[in-house]
């Protein structure tokens, strides 16, 4: 409102009251705070949950005297708390609310009043750096690549977790007496392992996710995989004494490979679920780790990070190349209809430039050989150059001509066995005819027999014509072009050679551009720069590849290889 009234001449602007610089931030408290209130669903919802799951892991769950080995509270605070944030003020509302979930459900756990006010303070203090450090260290919050989810996973189950556990492992110490490895190792490895599976799950969990789920076969074919997940881990966490964990591993790779990180996720939680769980009932194949209930639950927790949270990871890398091969077609096809554009405009163009151009040619003819009257000397010449001029704008226009219907896949090329020798020789014979090859020996050289290649003979011969004509006009300073056909695996290489200044890589790397003269635009060398894009194009239309061999000072050698026939 500010900014259109301040664009707004007929509106007079009030003065501010205060500086500048002091407004921005009262406004963007503000908004925060109203954000909560306008809707609280959501921190409402979330401090429910948080309680009902603090409850349930108190009541079932301790093993290391009074900590948890699966603390699920922890990784749905941070997911909600990163999706949800509005600013400052949003935060401390979202996080008093939080607070009040996690004692309230502490005190009907049955908690003493100091109990629950260390574990409320040590859990805040967990989420709190959780937050932070994602927000710092993953601020994208994107699972769907390797980084992001490597960044949110390092930051907010790895480190976040370790000062809370410290504070717990201190403060039991000296309410009972409790062991601090114990309690750390078990604080540790439950809130990491919540925050890493149910944090990931409810980042994981967006809209584009969910409407690729609507469709039935898609959301069948989801319903399986998880009905065989929960049956296979059901087995594994529940029934067998043996340790078989691993073979989850391939049902969590299906997932990966069919739903990407949202699949991972969500089976990563059914996983923990079962693992630990199945320990805490006294089931499964863990209890083997001996007696003491910690030291089960650990074994359980460790299998489920180490061994299950890597798929993730590989999720995270599916879908990554998905989206770039998503970005790469979706590039391709924007340069093709690029092409085609360019391809109709030089057509037009050369269209257009070839019907004035004639009449260009005509009346320089007529007024060269005198018809239009008599001429001086000097007219001769100018008519004499004019023609010249005309003549090569036409030669463009139909090298523009030619490059526009390759490029667009108008020229077609009949394949045939072609003798290479013999268009070599015709293509010596037609470049000593040219005045700049007056000084320029010109040898074909055939290196052994049957050099009969798959080729359209027409085409061919345009193209080592034009590298003839390259060759005589640019490396005819070395005196020498030869045109040399050799045998390749199964294919024929034919080479045109010069001995003139040669190409530097930079050179080298431009040089099939059209219209790109390497710098020669300024020379007597006449050109345009689309001979060799021609070539090139034309030479893959037949099937074969072209290039350059080239040292400065030493010459070139362009060279085209085409399958043998």
């Amino acid at each position: 409102m500010l900014m259109s009234r301040a664009l707004d001449p007929s509106e007079p602007v009030p003065a501010p009251e205060v500086a500048p610089a002091a407004r921005p931030a009262p406004a963007i408290h503000a908004n925060s705070a109203m954000a909560f209130f306008r809707e609280p669903l959501a921190p409402i919802f979330t401090a429910v949950t948080v309680l009902i799951l603090v409850v349930v892991a108190i009541q079932f769950a301790r093993t290391a005297g009074l900590v948890a080995a699966l603390w699920a509270a922890g990784g749905v605070g941070v997911a909600v708390w990163l999706r949800n944030a509005r600013g400052t003020l949003y935060d401390l509302c979202f996080g008093g609310l939080l607070a009040t979930g996690i004692a309230a459900g502490e005190l009907l756990a049955g908690n003493s009043y100091l109990l629950t006010g260390l574990f409320t303070v040590t859990n805040m203090l967990e989420i709190s750096v959780a937050v932070l450090l994602a927000r710092r260290f993953a601020p994208t919050l994107n699972l769907a690549t390797v980084e992001g989810a490597c960044r949110f996973l390092l930051s907010a189950a790895v480190i976040a977790p370790v000062p809370a556990a410290a504070v717990t492992a201190a403060g039991l110490y000296m309410i009972n007496g409790a062991d601090p490895l114990y309690s750390f190792q078990t604080w540790w490895f439950g809130h990491a392992l919540g925050i890493a599976v149910l944090g990931s799950f409810g980042l994981s969990l967006t809209r584009r996710h969910v409407v690729g789920l609507r469709q039935p076969l898609r959301a069948l074919e989801a319903a399986v995989l998880l009905a065989l997940l929960v049956a296979v881990c059901a087995v594994v966490f529940f029934q067998s004494r043996v340790q078989v964990g691993f073979v989850v591993i391939p049902v969590l790779i299906l997932f990966a490979a069919r739903f990407r990180v949202l699949g991972v996720s969500t089976a990563l939680v059914i996983v923990a679920l079962t693992a630990v769980g199945g320990t805490m009932l006294g089931r499964g194949p863990f209890i083997s780790a001996g007696p003491d209930l910690a030291d089960q639950a650990l074994l359980a927790q460790l299998m489920v990070l180490f061994g299950c949270m890597p798929i993730l990871l590989v999720a995270s890398l599916l879908e990554e190349r998905d989206r770039l091969s998503d970005r790469a077609k979706a590039g391709q096809v924007r340069a093709e209809r690029a092409s085609e554009a360019k391809s109709r405009l030089l057509a037009n163009v050369a269209h257009e430039i070839k019907s004035p151009v004639g009449g260009v040619i005509g009346i320089g003819e007529l007024w060269k050989t005198g018809q239009l009257g008599e001429i001086t000397p000097t007219q001769g010449e100018m008519a004499e150059m004019l023609v010249k001029t005309a003549r090569q704008v036409e030669a463009l226009a139909h090298d523009l001509l030619d490059v526009a219907r390759a490029e667009s896949g108008a020229v077609k090329v009949e394949l045939r066995p072609t003798d290479v020798p013999g268009v070599l020789e015709d293509v010596r014979r037609a470049t000593a005819l040219r005045p700049e090859a007056k000084d320029i020996r010109l040898h074909v050289i055939s290196e052994g027999d049957g050099l009969v290649a798959l080729a359209d003979s027409q085409r061919l011969t345009q193209v080592i014509a034009n590298l003839a004509s390259n060759a005589v006009k640019y490396g005819g300073a070395g005196g020498l072009v030869v045109f040399r056909a050799t045998k390749v695996y199964d294919g024929v290489r034919i080479e045109v050679i010069d001995r003139g200044p040669g190409l530097s890589a930079d050179k080298q790397a431009q040089l099939f551009e059209p219209f790109n003269r390497l710098g020669l635009e300024r020379s007597t060398v006449e050109g345009h720069g689309i001979g060799l894009a021609l070539a090139k194009r034309l030479v893959e239309l037949q099937g074969g590849t072209i290039g350059v061999v080239s040292t400065p000072g030493e010459g070139a050698a362009f060279w085209v290889e085409l399958p043998a026939a």
